[in-house]
């Protein structure tokens, strides 16, 4: 067994592997002076580097890896002392592996960090005959046992969710392990074009493929604003994705992820495929990042890029979205509408996908939820113009998906006495309405009971809920106007009770406000007004005899001013 020792002047000693004889760096200097005698150390063969120096702090600090300015017999001499790369590489990993995180108050995140420093950007790429994938890979073990010394612990709760305390110590490695893979990355991005004459050189883009996957869910992890970062991790996390973006020598994250026609590929498959074993139902709770990961993932991917991964982001985004917790839901229906926007109609709707989704969806508008219902209409309105042809079609159409969701919204609607769910209804019954168009008729009963219920109810200063209302009031008038003529006294009544009660309003509602809802519904006489042959003009007449009130007069004489 080969040892080594520091003598009293700071020098490396270390055994001979054909001797029992002990020399120190300084003795090695000065009096083994033949090339040969330190091949048989150094040399690339089945024993390279094995067990010369055990500590790889010390041979960064005492060999001096940085290139300097020196004679080419200097150069040439220093070369056969320093080590390989990869003996380096290998003691470090198992250091990380022992979990000796100190060593002579060193730890292992300084020798890497060292290491990638000083390193001469050559030897660091430095390889044996027939070695090129194992140094690599190590490279890449490398980059997955720092990572893993950032590793959120494991969460085995059904929540998916740790009190805030167990993530102290995060925050701190992941500073450390960015600044560890900076000097690295800047290496890489230098691309030395000349190899090391006595030893081939492997291509610095062959390692930046390897290990950028994992930098990139690394980055993705600690730059969001968590519970287990700070603002100091997520600016390690920021400097630190941006190195690798100018490594990989791309504009922008979303070029590095999704690659360009003159570059190919970009990293987003191998990062899927890195996140995939995390990523089925029996796993992505066990890490409390994994989803937020995703998310970041596919928010930075667009058309035309995405539908190459649909079959690996489609199944995440519907397992989020089916979970019994709200805020996952809202995570996994906010994903599923990212991935409607930017895949093509035809391959959603190639093997029933879209069909899928449509489901996972309606079943949401059963929840209470309105932040829920909020992402769960809007991800609808996307989905369902790619499920159902246009509206406006010769002869009778059978009720489709659009009929389905509307009735359900209006049934709600109709019990629902929760200020904030008839808020979100009301703001997306405009939307449904004119999407129906005049088949919007078949609902008409029931919308027009809806509608002036909820005119009749104050939900708060801002209005929000019969502001949205009012426009449906309209858009219903437009689509279904012929009918409106039969309906026309019940709808009078009901908007001018509504202009006398906001032009006597003694609420807290800002004036703006009351006068954006005297517009609208002004608006809703004028076009009841042209639908009907003017009739509203006739029936007004008599109103403006018996009142007295200004406003209302002001809106009366609006309505018989338009032409």
């Amino acid at each position: 067994m080969q040892s080594q020792d520091q003598n009293k002047s700071g020098g490396l000693c270390f055994k001979i592997p054909t001797t029992d004889v002990h020399f120190e760096v300084s003795e090695v200097t000065q009096e083994l002076t033949s090339p040969s005698r330190h091949r048989r150390i150094f040399d690339c063969g089945p024993n390279q580097g094995k067990d010369i120096m055990e500590d790889p702090s010390e041979i960064i600090r005492n060999l001096h890896l940085a290139g300097k300015s020196r004679s080419m017999e200097e150069d040439s001499y220093r070369r056969e002392q320093v080590p390989t790369v990869e003996h380096i590489l290998r003691k470090i990993l198992g250091d990380l592996s022992n979990e000796k995180l100190m060593r002579h108050n060193r730890s292992v995140l300084e020798d890497a960090r060292d290491l990638f420093l000083q390193g001469d950007p050559l030897w660091l790429l430095s390889c044996c005959q027939n070695d090129v994938s194992d140094i690599v890979q190590m490279y890449v073990d490398l980059t997955a046992a720092l990572i893993q010394y950032t590793a959120l612990p494991l969460c085995e709760t059904d929540s998916g969710e740790l009190p805030d305390s167990a993530y102290n110590t995060i925050p701190e490695r992941a500073c450390r392990v960015a600044q560890t893979f900076q000097p690295l990355l800047s290496k890489l991005s230098a691309r030395p074009e000349q190899a090391m004459s006595h030893l081939p050189t492997i291509s610095p883009d062959c390692v930046l493929r390897a290990i950028l996957p994992h930098l990139v869910i690394f980055c993705a992890t600690h730059c969001q604003e968590k519970a287990w970062t700070s603002a100091a991790s997520r600016l390690a996390a920021d400097e630190l994705l941006a190195a690798g973006v100018q490594a990989a020598g791309c504009k922008s994250v979303t070029e590095l992820l999704c690659g360009t026609e003159e570059k190919g590929r970009g990293v987003l498959g191998a990062v899927l495929h890195l996140m995939k074993p995390q990523m089925n139902k029996n796993t992505w709770k066990l890490n409390p990042a994994t989803k937020h990961v995703f998310r970041w993932l596919l928010q930075r991917v667009r058309r035309p890029w995405l539908a190459e991964h649909l079959d690996v982001v489609l199944p995440p985004s519907l397992l989020f979205s089916d979970d019994y917790r709200t805020e996952n839901k809202i995570l996994g229906v906010r994903c599923l509408q990212h991935i409607i926007d930017n895949v093509p109609a035809a391959e959603l709707l190639q093997y029933n996908r879209a069909q899928v989704v449509y489901h996972a969806l309606y079943n949401h508008l059963y929840t209470p939820e309105p932040s829920l219902i909020q992402t769960v209409l809007s991800c609808l309105l996307d989905l369902l113009p790619l499920l159902e042809k246009s509206h406006v079609t010769r002869g009778q159409q059978r009720a489709n998906r659009y009929d389905k969701v509307f009735c359900l919204i209006l049934t709600h609607m109709e019990v629902e006495d929760k200020i904030p769910l008839r808020r979100v209804y009301a703001k997306h019954l405009p939307i449904f309405t004119e999407r129906l168009g005049i088949l919007v008729v078949r609902h008409l009963k029931r919308l027009q009971r809806v509608i002036l219920g909820y005119l009749e109810v104050y939900d708060g200063p801002e209005e929000a809920a019969r502001l949205c209302v009012l426009q449906a009031f309209q858009s219903m008038i437009q689509q279904a106007w012929p009918r409106m003529s039969m309906r026309l006294e019940v709808l009078l009544k009901s908007l001018l009770k509504f202009i006398y009660d906001m032009a006597t309003d003694q609420s807290p509602t800002p004036p703006r406000v009351k006068e954006e809802l005297l517009q609208d519904a002004t608006h809703c006489l004028i076009l009841l007004n042209r639908c009907c042959e003017r009739k509203v003009t006739v029936l007004l007449e008599g109103v403006r005899q018996s009142c007295e009130n200004a406003t209302v007069l002001d809106c009366l004489h609006r309505v018989q001013q338009d032409v």
